[in-house]
C-alpha cells in the first residue's frame, strides 16, 4: 500500500531514481526543495511516483505539490486549494526559488 492509502503491486521508488536523472545543478535545485518540503511539517508526505514525486499533508491524500524532474528542468505543480487548479512552474535556475518557496509554504498552509 501507498503511503496515500492506495494499492500498489510496484514496490517503493527510491528517490536516487530521480535524482541520479538530473543534470548537477538541477540535482542541488530538487534538493533544496526536496528538504525545504519536508522541513514544513511532521505531517509532509512524500511519495516517489514512477515520473515524479508527489508532496502531501498528512493521509488524507491532500496533495499540495507535484514535481516532475527532468534532466535540466523542474516542472512544478503548486496546488493552493484542494479543489482549485495547479500553478505550473518550470524551474531551470536558482533564480525562482524564493518565489517558489513562498508559494509552497502558502499552499502547504491553506491545503
Amino acid at each position: 500500500m501507498s503511503k496515500f492509502g492506495m494499492y500498489s503491486e510496484e514496490p517503493k521508488i527510491p528517490i536516487e531514481r530521480h535524482v541520479s536523472k538530473l543534470d548537477e545543478s538541477m540535482k542541488d535545485i530538487f534538493l533544496e526543495i526536496r528538504n525545504f518540503v519536508l522541513s514544513l511539517g511532521s505531517n509532509v508526505i512524500e511519495e516517489v511516483r514512477p515520473h515524479r514525486v508527489v508532496y502531501a499533508k498528512s493521509f488524507n491524500f491532500r496533495t499540495f505539490l507535484d514535481i516532475e524532474p527532468m534532466q535540466n528542468t523542474l516542472i512544478i505543480s503548486v496546488k493552493m486549494e484542494p479543489r482549485s487548479e495547479a500553478s505550473i512552474v518550470k524551474v531551470n535556475s536558482r533564480e525562482p526559488l524564493q518565489d517558489l518557496k513562498d508559494m509552497i509554504r502558502e499552499a502547504y498552509a491553506r491545503i
